[in-house]
């Protein structure tokens, strides 16, 4: 399928500053429809190159109220398009279309039950309640809809939300109070995907066959005959950019595995194994040692990171350098990064952590990049993993971060707490897969404490370290709760882990959310 097809079909978001907007572009990508998510205040020559087909107007913390607040270009309502306005979506157009908006006394947060009172494309047929047109959403908002402009009916209510949904036929204008995108709201997948395929007419053509072969397309026109360098690190993103890079260039790619020091048991050894019978050129930088070095006496988790992020760039530079006539570099950026990236030159995000890549390379290395994943989200890279024929076990695997077990050492990273550390996250993984909690949650890990606690081995005092189990669930790693792992397993694990390591005495739970917690303790 060529890259114009699955290119030709898309929708807008525009973002007014919701949390959850990337979860609407998931959505609509889960859909089979390719969506772009722009600030709502763009550059309207942008706006209207993107040439889609629908646009969707995001949530936001702001109040329409507000003097100065957030307001869609009004060409959104000029362009002759489908549009749907999602909870302050929904506000601004009301308010941009002659209708009113006010600060309710009762705010509105957590599940409701919407009464569908009039014929709707978005609703129509659609219950969660036998032999009532009633549908159960997610709400979360202060103001409401008080007065909907001309030309709009009201298609749903709730006991307070008199303007829960409404509809302009003529326009084709939807607007919901309520967040289709998130899982809460039972039936909201469906609204969604009526509006993309019904509503806008697309036909779903964003799958990961149409991805890969429109990937492997670009890489080509773009490289040419040209060689390029890859920073393999064994993750789902770099694992999938080596295979779509390999399919378009084959030998054309080096793909150079830096050994951190810093890894998970084994896993050196395992992306050796992976890689080397492939068909690429795969070099091996064991780099343990300078990582360590670079790490002695630091405490601080940004100094670590930043730390971490230059031995790197050392490391891989010098592999570069042994390397002749390489133009490009390939990174595996994917688009909640490009996302985040732009909101953070916008002025728009605070960076709570800072990462490392590859893109700080000293200047005799001037690589031009190739991004093949730039689009995708998580759960489109894995899905085009598993096309490529990589392990689901691998594909599947719970996010590590960049600086791998140097952020999850508490202070000073030493070889001997990497060591312990190590073995205890290897037997927490091995019972949560035996038990199939690992499917369960979205992140699972181990932290090393560098405190020390008396306990008792056999007839004698122990005083030895400290580990923390850490296990989350959460949608879109915004917001997580911790898992709520049965005690059995908990204790067993425990029990494994102080009686099969010596080094450790002591096995604590995490029980802290995010917020106020992140999800990594680093």
């Amino acid at each position: 399928m060529s890259s114009q097809n699955i290119h030709s079909e898309k929708i807008l978001i525009l973002d007014f500053g919701s949390q959850v907007t990337q979860l609407i572009a998931r959505r609509i990508r889960e859909i089979g429809v390719y969506c772009e998510i722009y600030p709502f205040d763009a550059d309207l020559s942008l706006i209207k190159e993107f040439n889609a087909q629908g646009i969707i107007l995001s949530g936001s913390p702001e109040s329409t109220t507000e003097e100065n607040s957030p307001r869609a270009p009004s060409w959104v309502f000029e362009a002759g398009v489908p549009v749907l306005g999602i909870c302050y979506g929904l506000q601004t157009m009301t308010v941009q279309l002659g209708g009113t908006v006010q600060g309710s006394s009762k705010r509105e947060y957590g599940h409701a039950t919407v009464e569908v009172k009039a014929a709707c494309p978005l609703f129509d047929g659609l219950t969660d309640h036998v032999g009532e047109k009633k549908l159960d959403v997610w709400m979360s908002h202060g103001d409401k809809v008080t007065a909907i402009p001309e030309g709009f009916v009201t298609v749903g209510s709730t006991d307070t939300c008199p303007y829960a949904a409404v509809y302009n036929e003529q326009k084709q204008f939807y607007g919901v109070q309520f967040h289709p995108e998130v899982t809460h709201s039972v039936q909201g997948a469906e609204m969604l995907k009526r509006f993309a395929l019904n509503v806008c007419g697309l036909h779903g053509l964003w799958s990961p066959s149409a991805i890969i072969d429109d990937a492997v397309a670009r890489i080509r026109e773009q490289v040419g005959d040209k060689k390029v360098l890859l920073g393999l690190s064994g993750g789902v993103d770099s694992s999938v950019t080596a295979l779509l890079l390999q399919k378009a260039i084959g030998k054309q790619l080096t793909c150079v595995f830096v050994d951190n020091g810093l890894l998970r048991l084994n896993e050196g050894q395992q992306v050796k194994e992976m890689f080397e019978p492939m068909d690429l050129n795969f070099v091996y930088a064991d780099a343990s040692d300078r990582f360590l070095e670079a790490l002695k006496g630091i405490s601080d988790p940004e100094l670590k990171r930043k730390a971490i992020g230059k031995t790197f760039i050392d490391v891989f530079a010098d592999e570069a350098r042994k390397l002749d006539d390489v133009e490009f570099l390939a990174q595996g950026t994917i688009y909640p990064d490009v996302i985040e990236s732009a909101a953070a030159k916008s002025g728009k995000a605070h960076v709570i952590k800072s990462h490392h890549n590859v893109g700080g390379l000293p200047e005799d290395l001037k690589f031009k990049l190739v991004e093949p994943l730039r689009e995708l989200f998580k759960d489109e890279v894995r899905r085009i993993g598993i096309a490529l024929g990589l392990p689901e076990s691998m594909v599947m695997r719970h996010p590590f971060p960049g600086p791998g077990l140097g952020v999850r050492v508490l202070g000073e990273v030493k070889k001997e707490y990497l060591d312990l550390l190590r073995r205890a996250d290897a037997i927490f993984m091995e019972e949560l897969n035996k038990t199939g909690w690992y499917q369960k949650v979205s992140q699972a890990f181990t932290v090393f404490l560098p405190v020390r606690a008396v306990g008792v081995m056999g007839d004698h005092r122990s005083y030895d370290f400290v580990v923390s189990l850490r296990a989350v669930k959460t949608i879109d790693f915004m917001t997580a709760k911790w898992a709520e792992l049965p005690y059995d397993l908990l204790g067993h694990i425990s029990n494994r882990i102080i009686n099969e390591i010596n080094g450790i005495s002591r096995v604590v739970y995490d029980i802290s959310g995010k917020p106020p917690a992140t999800i990594e303790w680093e």
